[in-house]
This record gives C-alpha cells, structure tokens and sequence, in this order.
C-alpha cells in the first residue's frame, strides 16, 4: 500500500505514508458549507475568465451563450462586468446578458451570474501578455476557492491563465493543478484528460523531459493508477474500470533493451494490483497503442509523461477534450487549450472545449451527489 507525503505538492518524490486510506475520502469530504445555503438541484459552476488578455473571456462568453447551459446548470463568472462588456460590444453579442452579483451567494438561478473581482478599471489589451492580467486572473481563481470553500458554488471551471504572468511571492506554482492540490489540502492529485471517447491521466505533469526518470517510482505509478481508478468509480459512473498503462522508453524498453524502468518499475506495480482484482494491463509502447486504436478498449489510459499523453488526447479530442483535476475533495475542470494570445480579440476561438469543461463539471457534481446519497 502505497500513498503520498503531505503537504506542499510539488513535481518530485515524496515518501510514502502508511496506507492509502485517503483515497477512500478524497471524493467525499464536502467544503465548509454556509448555514444559509439552501440544497438546489442545479449545479452552481463557477467559471474564473482566466487572463483576460487571452482568449478566455472571449469562449466563456460564447459557452454561455448557449441557451441550453441555462437549463442544466447556474453559471457563476468570475471576473469584472467591465470586461465582459469589452468582449461582448468587441463581438457583437449585445444580446448576451448576465446579471451581477450584488450579495455573496444569491445567485439567479435562470441567469448568468457576474462576481465582481476587482473594482479600479484594468487596460485590457487582447493578445499583450501583462502583470495586471496575470494579478487580475489571480483574484479570480481565489475568489472562486473561497465561495467553493464556503459551499456557495458545486464546482468550477477554470479559464487558460499565462503562466508567466501570474506567477510570483502569491502564484508560485507551475498552474492550477499544484495551487488546488495545496489550497485544498489534498494529499495528492491527477492531472485527466477527458473527452466522451477518451480519457488520460498522467504520471509526471510539468516538469523537464530530462528529469522524468527520476519521478517514476513504484510508489508514484501505483498513487496515479489508484487515483485514476477511484476518479472513474465515483467521478464517472464507471464500476469496474479497464485502465492501459503506458511504458517510460521506446517500445515499453523492448523487455529491458531500452531502459530499465518497465522491468524494475512499472511492471511490478501492474502486477501487484492485477494480483488483487483490478483491470490494469500494460505496459504499453505509446505510439502503436493511440496508432493501432488499442484505446478503445480501455475506460482510461495513464501516461508516464505530459506530452506522451496530451499529444495524441488533443489529436484526438481537441475541440472538446476537458482537463479535470482528479483527487480533490473539490470539482475543477478547465478547457484543454492555452491564452491562444495570438488569435484573442479577434472572435476566432472555438468555445467548444470550455462549453464542455461546463458540461463535465456539473456532470461530477451529480454523480458525487448520486455517491454521497448512496451511502
């Protein structure tokens, strides 16, 4: 049994605890609740505008302007009326309206809801990379993690932030995923992508090509393997979960040929769990895996490294793929895509990614109310 040290997570290796109870918990610890929120059947999702340079309040508005979202789900924007009316009149989309919020926590159930972040006026300038948009990002992610903390949104959808502009004394962190695993006190968590047809998890997140050997353990593979399979049990409905795992080398190491740590690492750890009754094969060489559509067969595959699994995953699913961080007591989904500073303000981007990075979150919050209720 195998789990990870608490703490500040960052990408390295941390020791091993003494078991992995914390993985029967993680989905089902609830935020502080607010004595005066009142139970509501339609997800409150929460949407942060991201950096407002990029794209992010340009497909946030596109997503919302979707009048079926409205029937499905309470949205919760994050950020400045200020700049979504710059977008909006930028647009052409002056029958897009919202309504903002006046009273922490009393949304419109029927409308688009508007959380003011900041107060002074920001220069907005689409496509410029600034310190003003990275700190105005910044208040938006935290007044998200507040309101999420206080029980007044279900979950949350994060829009693209640059990561160099936000990052300081405040951000120091590599993106959203290693800030939510410390703010909310997770032991550890997964990065997934997730699309209808596919989903990947991964091992190593953002850290150099030429360190990952070193943070593939058999403690780390087997924490992201049950991580991964918990997330499909009670995130996705998914009983009995078949999950591919993909190998460090070339060719899976042809058998110890090309390096050891399928021999010595990944293997034992599939074997172990397989000895107990779950689904886990591999490992697999990742390029004739995705090429010959083994995928398909499988509810979810782990990657060992970012662009082992993102570069197929966005191949395949980039107009609707979804980044969910898995293992957090917290719902947080986020389009698959970057600030595309190169096409903002110009009405280019495609919504589609966001608009189902909504979709999945409220799709989670019920499926983890269904759990909860089971029980």
């Amino acid at each position: 049994m195998v789990c990870i040290g608490a703490g500040p997570v960052r990408e390295h290796f941390l020791p091993p605890c003494e078991n992995l109870d914390y993985l029967a918990r993680i989905n089902f610890r609830k935020a502080q609740m607010t004595p005066t929120v009142k139970p509501h059947d339609k997800p409150r999702i929460g949407i942060t505008l991201g950096d407002l340079n990029g794209i992010g309040p340009e497909v946030v508005i596109k997503a919302l302007a979707d009048p079926r979202l409205l029937s499905l789900v309470t949205p919760v924007v994050y950020g400045s009326t200020r700049v979504l009316s710059f977008y909006r009149k930028q647009m052409n989309l002056e029958e897009f309206n919202y309504s903002q919020v006046k009273t922490k926590g009393q949304f419109f159930p029927k409308s688009i809801n508007v959380v003011n972040c900041w107060e002074e006026p920001l220069e907005i300038s689409p496509g410029r990379p600034s310190r003003e948009a990275g700190k105005a990002a910044l208040l938006c992610l935290k007044k998200a993690v507040e309101e999420i903390r206080e029980g007044w949104i279900d979950g949350f959808v994060t829009a693209p932030i640059d990561k160099n502009t936000i990052h300081g004394d405040d951000f120091p962190f590599r993106g959203h995923t290693e800030y939510l695993t410390q703010e909310f006190q997770a032991t550890e968590s997964l990065m997934l992508l997730a699309s209808d047809d596919l989903k990947v998890g991964l091992v190593t997140e953002h850290i150099p090509i030429k360190d990952i050997p070193g943070y593939i353990s058999k403690e780390r593979v087997e924490l992201k393997i049950r991580l991964l399979e918990l997330s499909l049990k009670k995130d996705f409905n998914i009983s009995k979960p078949k999950i591919a795992v993909l190998g460090l080398n070339p060719h899976a190491s042809d058998d110890g040929l090309i390096g050891l740590e399928e021999n010595t690492v990944i293997k034992p750890v599939i074997n172990d769990l397989k000895s107990k009754g779950k689904l886990i094969l591999g490992p697999y060489p990742a390029d004739g895996f995705f090429a010959s559509g083994q995928h398909k067969k499988f509810d979810a595959i782990l990657a060992m490294y970012h662009d082992q699994g993102l570069i197929p995953f966005k191949y395949i699913a980039f107009e609707t793929g979804v980044n969910f961080t898995a293992g957090l007591p917290i719902v947080r989904t986020s389009p698959d895509h970057g600030t595309a500073y190169s096409i903002a303000g110009k009405n280019l981007a495609d919504e589609g990614s966001m608009r189902q990075a909504i979709y999945l979150a409220a799709e989670i919050v019920k499926n983890r109310r269904e759990q909860v209720g089971e029980k």
